[in-house]
């Protein structure tokens, strides 16, 4: 039996989702029960959105939606009219369930840890609609009946229990453009300023010194350091012995650490 759904505001009424929910069961019609999960899929948005306070920063949204998407396909597979609940509030109990398992699952910290999350997000919100301001630590640590250090001690706790992104802003009583990264200590020289702009420094004084080299040794460096040519492919073709090649070669280096020694510092600086 074909049966049509009218919507009322948006919402099928739960009569109507029965009625397709037996088709569905009569007909085994993927088609229908796809009917099924696009009605109800806003359902899923709805409670995943009203836990994303909750959901670590590391997690995506997305994840807890395909979860709760599952949890919707399962409940309509599993339901049961006889049990006397409407297949929506069926659904809602199992998509509920299923977000905060999920929740739990990726969250490795303590539950009173995540109690006390809650209660000094809670505490903060309270003092700023009230006062119309971010409050102190000392503020904040008395509307929490708590002592200033087990404040700081907590905090730190729920800082370290969440995996972050490092591109998320730093924690400060006060306002703070400041991300993590800029706050982690780098032992990469290549990436400090200094050390590159000494880098910088030292191509052009290297550069400067190998065009006042003779023509004939600037040849060979580019055939031997940049082309990667044997002494004897080298002498081949600019028609000169392999030893003579070599001679020039060492002529080459005593020229320029003659003319690079005045910087020797700053070259054994960013070796």
């Amino acid at each position: 039996m074909h049966v049509e759904t009218k919507r009322t505001g948006g919402r099928i009424s739960a009569d109507e989702a029965l009625a397709l929910w037996q088709r569905y069961r009569a007909s085994g019609d993927r088609a229908v029960r796809d009917r099924l999960v696009l009605t109800f899929a806003p359902m899923v948005k709805y409670i995943v959105y009203k836990k994303v306070r909750e959901i670590p920063a590391r997690c995506e949204v997305e994840d807890f939606i395909s979860c709760g998407l599952e949890a919707l396909i399962q409940s309509i597979e599993r339901y049961d009219p006889e049990k006397g609940a409407t297949l929506e509030q069926f659904a809602w109990t199992r998509i509920h369930g299923a977000v905060l398992d999920e929740l739990r699952r990726q969250d490795w910290a303590p539950r009173s840890l995540r109690r006390w999350e809650r209660d000094i997000n809670q505490a903060r919100e309270q003092f700023v609609g009230v006062h119309g301001r971010k409050p102190t630590r000392e503020e904040l640590a008395h509307a929490l009946d708590c002592s200033v250090a087990e404040l700081r001690t907590r905090e730190d706790e729920i800082l370290a229990s969440d995996v972050t992104s490092l591109n998320t802003l730093v924690l400060s009583d006060d306002e703070t453009a400041i991300e993590r990264i800029d706050t982690l200590v780098s032992n990469d020289r290549f990436s400090d300023p200094e050390h590159h702009t000494a880098r910088d420094q030292a191509k052009l004084r290297f550069r400067a010194a190998f065009e006042r080299l003779p023509q004939r040794e600037r040849q060979v460096a580019v055939l031997l350091y940049v082309k990667n040519l044997t002494l004897r492919e080298i002498g081949e073709i600019l028609g000169v012995s392999e030893s003579r090649v070599c001679q020039i070669h060492g002529q080459l280096k005593k020229l320029l650490r003659a003319e690079l020694d005045a910087d020797a510092l700053l070259f054994s600086e960013v070796a």
